[in-house]
């Protein structure tokens, strides 16, 4: 049945991303290099255009990954016994990703390298200063690749209702310790604390969470953010 709301909609969404992360290798390795390169390029203070270019990369090749695993399922119930064609159709969806993953590592080599090797040269133990704003989304980004990854490893609940841990409460708790660094304001950071306990009671009152998931993903979001936030600001 075709999903109509929009929170629905979501979560199959999400349901398709935790599928590609639980059931293909790769897709966990390119998570685990996306959660490398955006951490080294913090650590060597690239500019924010470069940080752009390896986020699109970063999205280009976890985009045409999940495209690849769509037509492998696809293929696989048209045509359930060997076909030259339908093994055609999955080299070129391998293929497609392959040039993505090259692209996106040269490009990364392109920026990476001279950064870390500037950051050598001025001695690798003295960690630059990045804009607030730039830790802010590398620890969100941090935040929803390790929620996604404890779901699809986990395997319970669905991803918008229930398992471990929360990401709704992770999600609210990261933006809370990031509006203590960016803002400054008192009002501020009492008021988004104030709607992040309110997320993530929401979801344990109406039975979504359990208090140990919304405790976990309360810590997980507050604790990535703050630790970056320490080593990079």
């Amino acid at each position: 049945m075709k999903p109509k709301r929009w929170i629905d909609k979501a979560n199959v969404a999400i349901e398709g991303i935790i599928y590609s992360v639980k059931t293909q290798r790769h897709m966990r390795y390119h998570l685990v290099a996306a959660l490398g390169v955006l951490l080294v390029g913090l650590s060597v203070n690239i500019s924010r255009t470069d940080f752009i270019l390896l986020s699109m990369a970063i999205v280009l090749v976890l985009v045409t990954e999940m495209l690849n695993t769509a037509l492998e399922v696809a293929v696989d119930m048209i045509a359930e016994e060997y076909h030259p064609k339908a093994k055609i159709a999955k080299d070129i969806a391998a293929g497609v990703v392959l040039v993505a993953s090259i692209c996106a590592l040269i490009l990364a080599y392109l920026i990476l390298y001279p950064a870390i090797r500037e950051a050598w040269e001025r001695g690798i133990c003295k960690l630059p200063k990045a804009p607030h704003d730039v830790i802010a989304f590398v620890s969100l980004a941090v935040v929803v690749i390790t929620v996604v990854f404890l779901k699809a490893v986990l395997g319970k609940g669905d991803p918008l209702r229930g398992g471990m841990p929360s990401g709704h409460a992770a999600v609210s708790f990261s933006i809370w310790i990031t509006t203590i660094y960016l803002s400054g304001s008192l009002p501020i950071i009492v008021l988004t604390f104030i709607l992040a306990a309110m997320v993530s009671w929401s979801r344990w009152s109406s039975g979504v969470h359990q208090p140990q998931e919304v405790a976990v993903g309360a810590l997980l979001g507050a604790g990535v953010t703050l630790v970056l936030l320490q080593l990079f600001r």
